[in-house]
């Protein structure tokens, strides 16, 4: 058996607790966030709790699942996130494919959308067209403006390219269209990419909370992330819907994380069912031009 040398025990160490340390940074502070949710109004106000409620109650989350104001939220963000993500893997696939082949003014097209990664247009400008386009207090806003990203088309183009090419041509040969050989060979055997750009999407789609505070003019039309944002950092108070009564036997400071956990719990559940193709896709998808 081959011998393990002393500095690599060391180093094994030292990543692994280095790796531990990472972690528990990450677990712990919703570890915190959920036992807070679940703790008494005394004990929530004081800061008294760390990682284990204190006078358990789950009157937070029974409130939280009778404001319709954010299951309404809840409900826009499934929306944009199922839709945002189909419409915006349909484009990127598509384009990708297109642009993994070899034809005359492919780098020119290239350079064409690598320029929209380095330089943008504003963010009045931006206003001013989703605007003009009637995006203003649509459901659309959510969906179009961010349906192409130039760093997930390369990632895709890159696995498209490293797919032989023989499998394309052959597949032409016996009669197949373009868009065959895009559904029946090159999706099954991205899988990986795929997932990866899937994930990128949906936690970008879940999380950003921008565009509904700027384009919507009614918090009702909000989806989840900007829901809280306008609960948790900007302090309003009236979308909570709390009566007098609740207000009195609960604090605002379990709804808020109770709300902030569940915001945080449909990405943490997807995740593990993505995580094996994750890191692969990743590494893969960045090896070529």
């Amino acid at each position: 058996m081959r011998r393990t040398s002393l500095s690599r025990k060391i180093f094994v160490v030292c990543n692994t607790t280095f790796l531990i340390i990472m972690a528990l940074l990450c677990i712990l502070p919703l570890v915190n966030l959920f036992a807070i949710s679940l703790s008494g109004k005394a004990a929530a106000n004081s800061g008294a709790v760390t990682f284990w409620p204190i006078d358990f109650t789950m009157m937070a989350y029974e409130k939280t699942f009778n404001n319709s104001n954010f299951i309404r939220s809840i409900l826009i963000s499934v929306a944009r996130t199922a839709l945002g993500t189909f419409v915006s893997m349909f484009v990127i696939t598509t384009a990708g494919y297109a642009l993994s082949k070899d034809f005359r003014g492919r780098t020119p097209l290239m350079w064409f959308f690598v320029f929209t990664m380095l330089f943008g247009g504003g963010l009045i400008p931006s206003y001013l067209v989703n605007t003009s386009l009637g995006l203003k207090n649509n459901f659309l806003v959510y969906i179009i403006p961010g349906a192409f990203s130039c760093y997930n088309l390369i990632l895709i183009m890159n696995f498209f390219k490293s797919i032989p090419k023989a499998l394309e041509e052959a597949a032409l040969i016996d009669g197949a269209s373009f868009f065959t050989v895009l559904w029946r060979i090159f999706l099954p055997l991205s899988k990986a990419g795929l997932a990866t750009v899937a994930l990128f999407i949906m936690v970008g789609n879940w999380n950003e909370w921008f565009t509904g505070i700027l384009y919507m003019s009614d918090t009702k039309n909000y989806p989840l992330a900007s829901f809280l944002q306008v609960i948790v950092v900007q302090g309003n108070q009236q979308d909570l819907a709390l009566d007098p009564t609740s207000a009195l036997a609960m604090s605002e400071r379990t709804i808020k994380a109770a709300q902030v956990f569940i915001g945080a719990l449909p990405i943490l559940l997807v995740y593990p069912f993505l995580q094996k193709y994750f890191v692969t896709g990743l590494v893969m998808g960045a090896v070529k031009e």
